[in-house]
């Protein structure tokens, strides 16, 4: 090496020894981000230079590694992590320049740090741009300079290397979060998929049953019989098509299917009778069917509406209907809906008169009463899709129970002896319910035959 970079005063006998004149540093405590030592690697060819080394950082809380060159010191660095890489200019073979360059291309988080003669900058300026060094010190050095450069470049190395565990810790904690997350997305769409069956599932039943009451209600009069279904089929589609919103036109389909309910509270004379032919006496009990139709769901919360279009589905467009005589737009929609399709039935099944009226003429019949009877728009709406919706031809086979396959659809409705509904027309089967109708045809001693619908 160039030893005119060296100290002016000859090295002491003792190399360990305090050197005269030397200025002492206390020494640094223990980082509280790496309660251990770290590693410094001082690199020279000339042993007073790396024993001079030694002696000033022994004070420091590290531990030394000592190389004679550059090719030594690539060695040690393979075996072991290093904090800091110290090492001379001019060293044969391999210079500091050089060395400093290879520590940074293969270990490039080491902090380098490069001792110099005033001589040699314009090496130091390439180890500068090659090696990126951390720091140069001119030679001769001042202690408190070498060991303060040197701490600060080990504390420097510690911080980065806590910084790197903790964005580390932190993607992979957000890596198990990110997990979770997929996760718990994932279950509470599992979660809400199946609330959304059992809301179905509960939908289902409860409009099944809705029906089955009224099937049972219309029992009470061979003429009513099926009234309920057809007029809440027909009201569906006409609410559907004005605009209502879900929930409206479901509790129209409702209050459709029950809005006869207050005949369970009238005599069998009246029931069995044509409303054309009733008495006044008659007639004013008839009239009251709405109203005690309506008061049948005061306990019941969610059928507020219900009720309300049960209880005005006799009101008249013109005011003179009962039994509020509300009129036009005071009357809820729902229930002018209500009005059109239950009187339709009415004509068409002989309800009314006693005598059935084919289509034309019940169609007729609606339109004299346009604007007074009944909510002129509303009845546009009905007569519209009753002229468009025309049934189309299905073709039917009976096939006994035996015979039945999930998927099957019913294409008329099936009725016990009795003539309670038991299953309406389109019903879709499945292997619980064809093994139900199997007990049923056993336990009662019948031989049935059910009208499915077949492909065309």
């Amino acid at each position: 090496m160039d030893t005119t970079t060296l100290p002016p005063q000859a090295p002491p006998a003792d190399p360990d020894a305090p050197q005269a004149g030397a200025t002492a540093l206390p020494a640094a405590s223990p980082s509280p981000l790496a309660p251990a030592a770290w590693t410094v690697l001082c690199v020279d060819d000339e042993p007073s230079i790396l024993s001079a080394l030694k002696r000033v950082l022994r004070a420091e809380d590290c531990k030394l590694l000592q190389a004679g060159s550059g090719a030594e010191a690539l060695a040690l660095l393979e075996q072991q992590p290093v904090d800091v890489v110290v090492s001379d200019m001019r060293m044969p073979g391999m210079d500091g320049a050089e060395l400093l360059a290879r520590v940074r291309e293969r270990w490039p988080a080491t902090s380098r740090i490069l001792l110099t003669g005033y001589a040699d900058m314009k090496a130091t300026i390439a180890a500068i741009n090659e090696g990126q060094i951390y720091r140069y010190i001119h030679k001769p050095w001042e202690e408190n300079e070498l060991r303060l450069t040197v701490r600060q470049a080990a504390e420097r190395r510690m911080l980065e290397r806590e910084r790197d565990a903790l964005q580390a810790l932190t993607q992979a904690q957000n890596e198990e979060l990110r997990s979770l997350n997929a996760g718990l997305e994932l279950r509470v769409q599992e979660r809400t998929a199946e609330l959304r069956q059992a809301n179905d599932r509960l939908r289902r039943n409860y409009l099944t049953s809705i029906k089955i009451f009224s099937n049972l209600m219309e029992l009470r009069s061979g003429v009513l019989a099926g009234h309920g279904k057809r007029s809440a089929h027909l009201a569906r589609k006409v609410a559907a098509a004005m605009g209502m919103e879900e929930d409206a036109v479901q509790d129209v389909f409702v209050a459709s299917l029950l809005h006869d309910v207050g005949f369970m509270a009238l005599p069998d004379t009246i029931l069995s009778k044509p409303v054309g032919k009733l008495a006044a006496p008659e007639m004013a009990l008839y009239q009251r069917h709405p109203v005690l139709g309506a008061q049948s769901f005061m306990a019941l919360d969610d059928h507020q509406a219900v009720a309300a279009l049960i209880r005005s589905h006799h009101e008249r467009f013109d005011g003179t209907g009962f039994p509020d005589q509300l009129k036009g737009a005071d009357i809820g929609l729902g229930a002018r809906i209500l009005a059109v399709v239950d009187t339709y039935d009415d004509l068409m099944h002989g309800h009314m008169t006693g005598a059935a009226l084919n289509e034309a003429e019940a169609r007729t019949l609606l339109q004299r009463g346009r604007g007074t009877q009944f909510d002129p728009e509303v009845l546009d709406v009905f007569l519209q899709i009753t002229l468009e919706d025309k049934p189309r031809p299905v073709r039917l086979e009976a096939i006994a129970p035996e015979n039945l396959q999930p998927g099957m659809a019913l294409g008329k409705d099936l009725l016990s002896r009795e003539g309670v509904l038991l299953l309406s027309a389109g019903h879709v089967l499945s292997a619980d319910m064809i093994g139900r109708i199997r007990r049923y045809e056993k336990t009662e001693g019948l031989q049935l035959a059910l009208d499915i619908r077949m492909p065309d």
